[in-house]
C-alpha cells in the first residue's frame, strides 16, 4: 500500500516540476511521455479580448472627415528621424515616466528615443546617428505610418 502512495506522490512531484518549468519558460503546452506515464499540461487563458476599432477611410469620405486624418504635415528644411513601422507612437515607456528625449536633448547613436506599439508589442526605436532633437513632430499616443516623421533633428 505504501508503494502506491509513493508512486502517486512521485507523479504529483513530476507534475509540479513540469508546471514550474512551463511557467518559468512561459510555455503554453508541455507534454511528457515515458513508459506508461503521459503528462500533458496546457495553460488556460482568460479569453477576454479587447476590441480595437480600426478605421479605414473610404474614397467617398472627405480627407478632413476621415478618422485619424489629422496627420502631421511632413517636415521640410531639416533632417528627420522617421518611423520604421506603423503603430502608436509613445514618447515615454509608461504614462508616469519622463519622455525618452525632449527638444534640445543631445542623442547618441543607439539611444532609445521613443517606442512604437504594434500588435501589443512595444518596439524601442533607437537613434541611428548622433544628433540634437530640435522638435518632436509626432503627437504622443497617436498612430504613425511607416516613414512618417517623428523628430526634427540636427546632426
Amino acid at each position: 500500500m505504501k508503494k502506491t502512495a509513493k508512486t502517486q506522490e512521485t507523479a504529483f512531484d513530476q507534475v509540479q516540476k513540469f508546471y514550474q518549468f512551463m511557467n518559468s519558460n512561459k510555455l503554453e503546452v508541455i507534454e511528457f511521455s515515458k513508459d506508461n506515464t503521459y503528462i500533458k499540461l496546457v495553460r488556460k487563458h482568460n479569453n477576454a479580448t479587447h476590441q480595437i476599432p480600426v478605421f479605414a477611410p473610404s474614397a467617398s469620405m472627405p480627407q478632413q472627415a476621415r478618422p485619424g486624418a489629422a496627420k502631421p504635415q511632413p517636415v521640410t528644411g531639416g533632417e528627420t528621424i522617421k518611423a520604421p513601422m506603423s503603430g502608436i507612437f509613445y514618447r515615454a515607456p509608461s504614462p508616469s515616466s519622463p519622455p525618452y528625449v525632449r527638444e534640445g536633448d543631445s542623442v547618441k547613436e543607439g539611444q532609445v528615443i521613443c517606442v512604437i506599439e504594434a500588435m501589443k508589442v512595444f518596439n524601442e526605436i533607437k537613434a541611428e546617428f548622433n544628433c540634437v532633437i530640435e522638435k518632436v513632430v509626432q503627437e504622443n499616443g497617436k498612430p504613425v505610418e511607416p516613414n512618417g516623421d517623428l523628430f526634427l533633428v540636427n546632426k
